[in-house]
């Protein structure tokens, strides 16, 4: 039987999980902590390192993310990633409608620059 190559977007992730420990005022140690991981866990996520399952079921289920979500290929997306962020931005309750609106269209602007072109 042929080895799957992992294919787990740990990179994709931890960028997620930093963005939650951020939006929640959080040290890593905190986070750890709260989401009752070993703080080794996730020095070893931030060089690239897979987390092991219970590990990864509890950070997720600590942050809301969906593992499946950092899968490439597996799931279609049926909701760009670009509505995702906007719609994720303008219901955030710690923006005011302004500053959810100019975060929004910075957004756009780099993700509008930075995105390779549909084909």
């Amino acid at each position: 039987m042929a080895e799957i190559e992992p294919t787990f977007d740990v990179s994709g992730f931890y960028s997620a999980l930093e963005g939650a420990r951020l939006a929640r005022n959080l040290s890593w140690k905190d986070l750890a902590e709260k989401a009752q991981v070993h703080p080794s866990t996730l020095s070893r996520m931030a060089s690239g390192r897979r987390p092991d399952a219970d590990s990864l079921a509890l950070l997720a289920a600590w942050s809301g993310l969906n593992p499946a979500d950092f899968v490439p290929g597996v799931r279609p997306r049926s909701v760009d990633a670009l509505a995702q962020i906007s719609s994720f931005v303008h219901a955030d309750p710690q923006l005011s409608p302004e500053a959810a609106t100019a975060l929004d269209e910075m957004i756009k602007a780099t993700y509008v620059r930075l995105a390779k072109p549909k084909v």
